[in-house]
């Protein structure tokens, strides 16, 4: 899978862009604040229609225009796709090969990435949500229908959380919390089971890659923290009645509190090295080798479903690792995945180890 042409039109920084490339990688470099990680977010953006950096689509559109628009030309295997998505404040419009999609979700999946990024070392270090997020971004490229899934759930959460609110000063609404308690499981447990599914495989990857990258002495080990973890190999009938007998137990806590408290939005994910778990009792080293790990086991993942190789987008983390982790990292993207990379300085960067690359300066929004 490769980009060969970007045009991006009022994107943050970019008030027009042309792009195009046929490179393996591409080195973009430049001071801070000139519009680098814009650039990579586009990408992101282009593949899944929605920023890594903010959850508010009208930050991505620059001031004073009123809407933004990404043009992108993908090569896969099986042929050309032209990729084009518009952002203005009633939504968005995604075509592919000029055909609009009715759903976004039949937009996703056209175009993979992986994004690496220094916020990263979040989902290692950082709060249950932000590991739920990468989760769902990611599951998401892969499998487009998850994320139909996860709106219907989100929508019957919302619903639920609603009715728990009235019912704390009224009982008259305690017969529909019945009806909402079943279609939050039997959306909820489609989404469980998909992530159990996806971390399964991550981890065969990522196990793997963690021994390569410590040379044999560490072992890595994912494990999906849900409420229902015990009953995940079960049928969809037994996890239902088990979601259930779940729902009942906390009905009290739930109505004082006015919130759900069981189902896939309280998942987490959890990371052991040599069985110690790695966001407690690891080192900042350790912790940093495990996102890398991850996004490695990524790429290798994405490959195994989808049948080619993402994009890959680095924004500004190789200068973050030791030279050891960053010739992994190249030696592991390098003549199989198309990569983009930021960098304010082109030292930081162990150019000797790279291959087919061009370099690209980035100042006040344009691209020499």
């Amino acid at each position: 899978m490769l980009l060969k042409k970007l045009s991006l039109q009022h994107y943050r920084n970019y008030e027009h862009l042309e792009f195009e490339t046929d490179r393996m990688v591409n080195i973009i470099v430049g001071p801070n604040a000139q519009g680098k990680t814009n650039l990579l977010e586009s990408i992101f953006v282009l593949a899944l229609t929605k920023s890594h950096r903010t959850h508010q689509d009208k930050e991505l559109i620059r001031w004073n225009a009123s809407s933004a628009l990404l043009h992108g030309e993908i090569e896969k295997k099986y042929g050309a796709v032209k990729l084009d998505l518009a952002i203005s404040n009633q939504g968005k419009k995604a075509k592919v090969n000029g055909l609009e999609q009715k759903k976004l979700s039949n937009f996703i999946g056209s175009l993979n990435v992986v994004m690496f990024a220094p916020e990263d070392l979040e989902i290692v270090k950082g709060s249950p949500a932000v590991r739920r997020r990468f989760l769902d971004m990611e599951i998401g490229q892969v499998y487009p229908a998850y994320l139909y899934d996860l709106s219907q759930y989100n929508k019957i959460l919302q619903q639920r959380n609603n009715l728990l609110k009235q019912m704390f000063s009224s009982t008259g609404a305690a017969p529909l919390l019945e009806v909402w308690n079943e279609q939050l499981a039997q959306c909820g447990i489609k989404i469980m089971k998909k992530r159990q599914s996806f971390i399964k495989k991550l981890q065969n990857w990522a196990e793997k890659i963690h021994s390569g990258i410590t040379n044999g002495l560490e072992q890595l080990r994912i494990e999906y923290d849900s409420s229902l973890s015990s009953a995940l190999e079960q049928e969809e009938a037994v996890l239902f009645d088990q979601f259930m007998i779940k729902l009942s137990m906390v009905k009290d806590q739930e109505m004082r509190r006015g919130v759900s408290l069981v189902g896939p939005h309280r998942d987490d994910l959890r990371f052991f090295i040599n069985d110690k778990e790695v966001q407690t009792f690891g080192s900042q080293g350790q912790q940093r080798t495990t996102a890398l790990s991850l996004k490695l086991a990524e790429i290798e993942l994405i490959r195994e479903e989808v049948g080619e190789y993402p994009l890959l987008l680095l924004d500004d983390v190789l200068s973050e690792l030791d030279r050891y982790r960053q010739t992994q990292l190249i030696e592991t993207f390098q003549r199989k995945v198309q990569t983009f990379i930021t960098t304010t300085g082109i030292e930081s960067i162990d150019l000797s180890k790279l291959e087919d690359a061009s370099v690209i300066q980035v100042h006040s929004g344009s691209l020499t």
